[in-house]
C-alpha cells in the first residue's frame, strides 16, 4: 500500500489529506497520514478575530483526531524534526505535556515511512532583524498567538479603564506594524469591537480613553501587494475609524513600551504587534539536503515536486513556485487551495502511474475585510486591467463565503452547514466578544 505522509495541517495540508483518505485510504489504495503539532485546525484568516476575541474558537475549529477518522486518514500530533531521505522516513519529535516542551513526554520520537512525502508547513513572521521585535512584538501565526494577543488586549484595558475611574485617563495604545491584509485587517476589527467592550464595561467611553491604533508599513501604501484602488479604498475606511496609517515608515527598534522609526521618532505603545513579512518555519532549511529559497520555501518543480527529490512535494506558503517568468505564486490562501486540488489529482495519477501534470495558477482576485458590514477586494473580470473593483456589503458577503468554501472544502456541505447554523445559535446566545 502506497504511504503518503502529509506534514501540516493548515488549509491546504487539512484539505488534501481529506480528499486523499476519502478516495485513497477509504478505497484501501494508499494510508494517508496527516502530521501537525497542535491538536485542533482553525483556519489562519480568521486569527486576527480571536486575537480581538469576535471568534468562537471552540465552535470554529477542527479536531484533526476526529476529522481523520471520519475521512479514512490517520493523523499523529507531533512536530517535523528531522528528514532521512535514504531510507524515506520523516522525523517526528517527541510530544510533551505542554506545547512548550514541559512537563512529562507523553509520545517519543517516532520515524514515519513514506513513499510520498508532503510538506504543508505554512509560513511564519519574518522580523526581519529589527532589534527587540522577536522579544515585545507578538505575531499572529498560531492560535495560541491570537489568544496572546486577545488577552494582552484584555490586560491592558482593564488596567486602563481602573486608572481612569481614578482620574489618570490614558487611551489604549496599539501599534500593529505591517499593513498588509492581516494588519489592516486586525486594525479594523479592533476598532469595530471597540463600542462592544464599551458595553460590557472592558474600555471606558471617556473619547480621552479611546484605542489609539497606529498602523506602520514600509511600502509607500497599505495593502502593497493589492491593486491601488483597493488601497486608496482601504486607507479611506481606516482614516475614518480613527486609525492612524503610517506609510513609508520602517521600525528599527521595538521596546516593551516604545517603536522607534527610522526618521528617529518614537511611537509610544501599549501592545506591539507584528504582521509584517513571512518566511517559511527554518526546519525546512535542514531537511536532508532538501533545497530551499532565502526564506526558506522548499524549491519545486511546476507539478510541485522538490527539486532535489521527486519523492517530496510541497504546497502552500512553504513552497517556491513559478507562476509567470520570474514571478513566484503568492503566498495566498487561494493558492493553497488550488495547489491541495491539483495534488489531489497529481497523486491519484502518480499511484495509477499516469504523469502528474504541471500546477496552473489562477489569480481570483483578493478580498480585505474591514468590519461586519463592509470590505474592499478586486476580483477577476473582463476589464481592460483584468480585475473589477469591489467594495460595501457585497464585497462583505464574498469575503465571508470564503470560510464557508474552506469549510466545504474540508468537511462537506452538510457538517460545514450545520457548523453554520450552530455558530449563528451561539453568537445569539453569548457575549458578541470573548470577556476572558
Amino acid at each position: 500500500m502506497h504511504r503518503i505522509v502529509i506534514v501540516g495541517g493548515g488549509a491546504a495540508g487539512l484539505e488534501l489529506a481529506t480528499r486523499l483518505g476519502n478516495r485513497l485510504g477509504k478505497s484501501g489504495r494508499a494510508h494517508v497520514i496527516l502530521v501537525d503539532r497542535s491538536p485542533t485546525h482553525v483556519w489562519k484568516p480568521l486569527l486576527h478575530e480571536v486575537a480581538v476575541g469576535s471568534l468562537d474558537v471552540n465552535a470554529n475549529q477542527i479536531a484533526y483526531a476526529a476529522h481523520a477518522h471520519w475521512n479514512h486518514f490517520t493523523f499523529v500530533q507531533g512536530e517535523l524534526t528531522a528528514l532521512d531521505r535514504g531510507a524515506r522516513q520523516a522525523i517526528v519529535g517527541p510530544l510533551f505535556e505542554t506545547e512548550a516542551g514541559g512537563g512529562d513526554e507523553v509520545l517519543p520520537r517516532r520515524s514515519l515511512e513514506y513513499d510520498t512525502l508532503i510538506l504543508a508547513l505554512g509560513s511564519r513572521t519574518h522580523f526581519f532583524g529589527v532589534p527587540g521585535a522577536e522579544e515585545y512584538a507578538i505575531a499572529l501565526d498560531t492560535l495560541e498567538q491570537a489568544e496572546r494577543v486577545r488577552k494582552r488586549l484584555l490586560q491592558v484595558c482593564v488596567k486602563k479603564t481602573a486608572q481612569g475611574s481614578e482620574g489618570e485617563t490614558g487611551p489604549v495604545r496599539v501599534t500593529i506594524i505591517g499593513a498588509g491584509a492581516t494588519g489592516v485587517e486586525l486594525a479594523a476589527e479592533l476598532r469595530r469591537m471597540e463600542h462592544t467592550w464599551e458595553q460590557f464595561g472592558v474600555v471606558s467611553r471617556n473619547p480621552k480613553t479611546r484605542m489609539r491604533i497606529n498602523l506602520i508599513e514600509a511600502g509607500s501604501r497599505v495593502l502593497p501587494a493589492l491593486p491601488q484602488m483597493v488601497s486608496d479604498s482601504a486607507q479611506v475606511v481606516l482614516e475614518r475609524m480613527g486609525i492612524t496609517v503610517l506609510a513609508s515608515k520602517s521600525v528599527t527598534r521595538v521596546r516593551p513600551h516604545e517603536v522607534e522609526l527610522a526618521d528617529g521618532r518614537a511611537i509610544p505603545t501599549d501592545i506591539t504587534i507584528w504582521a509584517a513579512g513571512i518566511r517559511a518555519p527554518g526546519i525546512l532549511a535542514s531537511l536532508d539536503g532538501i533545497a530551499v529559497n532565502r526564506i526558506n520555501q522548499v524549491r519545486v518543480s511546476r507539478s510541485l515536486q522538490s527539486e532535489t527529490d521527486e519523492n517530496i512535494f510541497a504546497l502552500g506558503d512553504c513552497a517556491s513556485c513559478i507562476w509567470t517568468g520570474e514571478v513566484m505564486v503568492p503566498p495566498r490562501a487561494q493558492a493553497a487551495h488550488q495547489q491541495a486540488m491539483f495534488l489531489f489529482k497529481a497523486l491519484c495519477a502518480r499511484i495509477d502511474g499516469r504523469p502528474l501534470g504541471m500546477f496552473e495558477y489562477r489569480d481570483h482576485g483578493s478580498l480585505i475585510s474591514l468590519g461586519s458590514s463592509t470590505a474592499v477586494g478586486s476580483l477577476a473580470g473582463v476589464t481592460r486591467s483584468g480585475k473589477i473593483f469591489v467594495h460595501g456589503l457585497i464585497a462583505e458577503f464574498m469575503y465571508a463565503s470564503l470560510y464557508r468554501k474552506h469549510m466545504v472544502a474540508v468537511s462537506g456541505l452538510r457538517r460545514a452547514l450545520l457548523a453554520t447554523i450552530a455558530n449563528g445559535i451561539g453568537r445569539i446566545l453569548s457575549p458578541r466578544v470573548k470577556l476572558h
